[in-house]
């Protein structure tokens, strides 16, 4: 047996041990990329071995913050792919603004800063204060850390260039304070935004959401959970519903594509079509 084939071994234990231990199932995520996070997670946590990591996982229970961080890659900028957020403010926003009220879903928040981005978004098109941005991840540490929209000061530079460049009207330090090397986000950004815990490998439907971002998260998982996750989102949308993923993702490879039609296919934003079985709101 090579050392490859003894590795996959190692991580098929690690991922049954995790869902058994903790009821958290990466045994659909995307083989390459979950064996390469799993041995850096290993080697972060000082185990030599995977099944050394397997090992503390079973009986340190305290490490599962520390797991989930590390194989969710929990990393994003304000403002990622400007041309998106403009499409947002230019082409989403007004059909959205027909509606009373406005449910926003964020699967995947990481450490919040596109959720900032999109409060921010939503206060300059007048939309904020009757909108209800959802924001989840399955790692409540990404959460707490998104929860406190504290961020290092050396990102400010590019975050405010993503921001003009997606249309902003004013300055983005007029959303934030500085100080100790660290920007923190006006906590008047939170007023419409609830934090929660969800799996999109094995949780169920969130709300009923009008507007669904899921952005870099699919491309770490297998034909499969994609398509689980477009099942889901298909049956959280309301008719006419909205889904932005990131530009690297594409719909195609999974069964329940067909359930959305482009908006605009460059940005990778789609929407419910009128055939679907979602929540027709």
């Amino acid at each position: 047996m090579d050392a490859s084939e003894l590795d996959s071994i190692e991580v098929g234990l690690f991922v049954q041990a995790l869902q058994k231990r903790h009821g958290y199932d990466f045994g659909q995520y995307a083989p390459a990329s979950l064996r390469r996070r799993v041995r850096l997670l290993a080697d972060q946590l000082g185990c030599k071995t995977i099944s050394g990591l397997t090992e503390r996982v079973l009986h340190e229970p305290q490490l599962l913050s520390n797991v989930l961080e590390g194989l969710t890659v929990p990393t994003s900028e304000m403002f990622r792919d400007p041309a998106m957020f403009r499409a947002l403010r230019e082409k989403v926003f007004p059909l959205l603004a027909s509606y009373p009220h406005i449910n926003i879903w964020q699967a995947g928040c990481a450490h919040g800063q596109e959720v900032y981005s999109l409060a921010i978004l939503l206060e300059e098109a007048g939309l904020y204060d009757r909108s209800q941005i959802f924001a989840t991840d399955l790692s409540d540490r990404a959460l707490h850390r998104a929860s406190e929209g504290i961020y290092p000061v050396k990102d400010a530079q590019q975050w405010s260039r993503n921001y003009q460049a997606a249309g902003g009207i004013h300055s983005l330090a007029d959303y934030c304070s500085a100080g100790y090397k660290l920007i923190k986000l006006n906590q008047r950004l939170r007023r419409h935004v609830t934090f929660a815990v969800h799996n999109l490998a094995t949780d169920g439907v969130f709300c009923e959401a009008h507007l669904i971002l899921c952005r870099n998260v699919l491309i770490y998982f297998s034909d499969a959970l994609q398509d689980r996750a477009l099942t889901l989102f298909r049956d959280s949308l309301v008719r006419g519903g909205f889904l932005c993923l990131g530009l690297r993702e594409n719909l195609n490879p999974a069964p329940h594509a067909q359930d959305f039609s482009p908006f605009d296919s460059a940005m990778r934003i789609y929407r419910l079509a009128t055939h679907a079985d979602g929540n027709h709101a």
